[in-house]
């Protein structure tokens, strides 16, 4: 014998639909397809269900080839995490392709690349060297980066301009083709760079001037905001890997460029991320868009899988 007051709610009067007057959002002729062998890529895209991320991911596809075929920006925002797995060889693909027309990082994107060119190799074991406060002390880092940011900022350049530049000039050779600050510089693709001071290693080392650091990343800020403004009429914005500095920087492009007087609706913007975080959430693939026209995507998985796909993807569907 229960002890509740409460008694069990009797269902027996509930009121009942037919399961097809209900309907369903999901549908076979939505499943997926069995992969095909010899399909490849184009075949791989068909075969996806037609739920959820998947037609998400093929309308990302179509837009970037349209901005394309527009002569519309294509611009990738990146964090640090893109570079370290191992992305820019793709990424200097999809820039000459004419996949890729401009290319905005954080610091540690730009710091991964440059080590890359340096020396071959970058992303410290920050377990191993943080308890003696070696983490962030890589002399020819700091040293190279600092004096390259000062340099270019006498000469009115911003700080992306600046490290391609100097790696130029520092790159080894068997190293040159897998710097994306490089080979961007190489190509006249634009690259920014958007610091926060005291987020990135090389402004703990002794030669770093915050003046200059400042200067240049706001220079490339003001670049970064010309190059947004012309993604009206089917330009595309990707944000890729960057949680907080990159989302916040594209928002304060949008509103600035409108602030101005500048057109800008009915562009695409992509989240490609591991996690889906508020700040690209509502800065990159929501608010640009309220009352503007045009969509936002957040499409979920690790960069060194989904990267190489949406390449894959662009290559075969442009053929």
């Amino acid at each position: 014998m229960t002890r509740y007051s409460a008694k069990p709610l009797d269902l027996s009067a509930l009121k009942t639909v037919s399961l097809q007057e209900r309907g369903g959002k999901v549908a076979i002729p939505d499943f997926a397809k069995p992969y095909r062998a010899g399909s490849g890529i184009a075949g791989l895209l068909a075969s996806l269900p037609n739920i959820l991320a998947a037609p998400d991911f093929r309308a990302v596809v179509t837009a970037i080839i349209r901005a394309r075929e527009l002569r519309k920006p294509i611009i990738w925002g990146m964090g640090g995490h893109v570079i370290k797995c191992g992305l820019a060889d793709v990424l200097t693909d999809l820039m000459r392709r004419e996949f890729a027309s401009a290319f905005a990082m954080n610091g540690s994107g730009a710091i991964h690349d440059y080590e890359v060119a340096l020396a071959g190799h970058t992303s410290e074991d920050v377990e191993s060297v943080l308890p003696d406060g070696r983490f962030g002390s890589a002399e020819e880092t700091g040293r190279e980066m600092n004096r390259a940011i000062s340099l270019g900022d006498t000469e009115g350049i911003g700080m992306g301009e600046a490290l391609g530049a100097s790696l130029d000039a520092l790159a080894l050779p068997e190293t040159r083709g897998h710097s994306l600050l490089l080979q961007a510089w190489l190509a006249r693709t634009p690259v920014t760079v958007h610091v926060a001071i005291g987020t990135d290693t090389p402004h703990t080392h002794p030669q770093a001037d915050p003046a200059a650091i400042g200067s240049a990343t706001h220079r490339d800020f003001r670049l970064f905001c010309s190059l947004v403004a012309q993604l009206n009429g089917g330009g595309v914005y990707l944000n890729v890997g960057s949680a907080v500095i990159m989302p916040e920087v594209f928002l304060k492009a949008v509103s600035s460029v409108r602030n101005l007087g500048h057109p800008l609706a009915d562009f695409t913007t992509v989240n490609l991320d591991f996690f889906q975080h508020y700040r690209p959430r509502v800065n990159v693939v929501g608010r640009p868009h309220a009352q503007a026209g045009g969509r936002g995507y957040a499409i979920t998985g690790h960069h060194e899988l989904m990267v190489p796909l949406l390449a894959a993807a662009l290559i075969e569907s442009a053929q």
